[in-house]
């Protein structure tokens, strides 16, 4: 399970907690301009926008669960078991701009999305004329169910490929977690109008004098658990009510402290005896100057990946293996 968040500071950020049981070797991955796409059912593609974010990278192949592009584009993949539903191989006519839909797999898609769009406006139509299949990666890699949130400076949609086909919604909250479908967790946001940043006032009883006994009483009913429903809530109020900072430096402090807010320990999410699912990494993007910056469960020092010091008109993907274990400075 995971959370995913779009945040506008002094300039926009994106990232994400990513919520398992296990590690695979998940890398901090830069694909440039000139590295070939390819892909199961269409045409590569040869020459695409460059892109950074996380993957794990199998055959030289990079399966990102998150990333942006050059342009400022960001996306992220985040689990949806029992509403996910990929499709079968077809070549569907689409009347509408006269053209045979693109069949893509879903671990093809962030490449492909962030590697030929430069705005979700242009992401969203190219999403309209896909169908999203069922092929796995590998015997060994089948796929996972997923849904996806797509950013940039000015708005954020949902992307859910169900039963009924592919659901696009517009997302005006920024946040996406997992089970059950996006029109479900916003509606769901009604249920917590009460909620405050602000001390209470006593409504409950003319006849009681009833008070304010401490600080943070506007937010009580603010869920606590780690269900992502839950997290959906608390993510969107922790960040409805941030403070924006004087700094960008100051933005990335406040952008992992919400992702801090729905973070899972290890120990508390039991998945099996003796298996537990934690927050592995938590990420944020800085899509105006490209830097991918991250944590990990173990490691809470803030690194930085920029990928325009890399060669980005290159042909070869270059990754840089997540530094996992704490670091610690010391002062004295």
């Amino acid at each position: 399970m995971c959370t995913a968040v779009a945040y506008k500071g002094k300039t926009c950020f994106f990232g994400r907690n990513l919520d398992l049981e296990y590690f695979y070797d998940e890398a901090v991955t830069i694909t440039p301009r000139n590295y070939e796409l390819k892909f199961r059912k269409r045409d590569n593609i040869k020459r695409h926008f460059a892109i950074i974010g996380m993957a794990y990278v199998v055959d030289n192949y990079p399966l990102y669960y998150d990333g942006m592009n050059e342009k400022g584009l960001a996306m992220a993949g985040l689990s949806f078991p029992g509403y996910a539903k990929y499709k079968d191989i077809k070549n569907e006519k689409n009347e509408s701009i006269n053209n045979l839909k693109e069949n893509i797999t879903p671990f093809e898609l962030i490449p492909y999305i962030l590697g030929t769009c430069k705005n979700v406006d242009e992401a969203e139509q190219h999403i309209e004329n896909l169908n999203i299949v069922d092929i796995n990666f590998s015997e060994k890699l089948p796929l996972t169910p997923m849904h996806w949130i797509i950013s940039d400076d000015k708005k954020s949609i949902t992307v859910e490929s169900v039963q009924n086909g592919i659901n696009i919604y517009e997302n005006p909250i920024g946040v996406l977690t997992n089970n059950p479908t996006f029109d479900y967790q916003i509606f769901n946001l009604n249920n917590y109008m009460k909620l405050s940043k602000s001390a209470p006032e006593n409504r409950f009883s003319d006849e009681l004098n009833l008070k304010v006994y401490s600080r943070g009483m506007g937010a009580m009913g603010l869920p606590g658990d780690l269900s992502s429903v839950s997290r959906f809530v608390r993510a969107a109020f922790v960040k409805s009510n941030l403070v924006i900072g004087d700094s960008k430096e100051e933005d990335i402090s406040q952008f992992f402290h919400i992702l801090s807010s729905v973070e899972q320990q290890k120990g508390c999410v039991e998945i099996e005896k003796g298996k537990y699912e934690y927050t592995i990494y938590s990420s944020c993007m800085d899509l105006e100057r490209g830097i991918y910056y991250y944590k990990t469960y173990d490691n809470s020092q803030i690194i930085g990946v920029d990928m325009n010091k890399e060669d980005l008109s290159g042909v070869d993907i270059k990754d840089y293996k997540i530094l996992k274990k704490s670091q610690i400075y010391w002062q004295n």
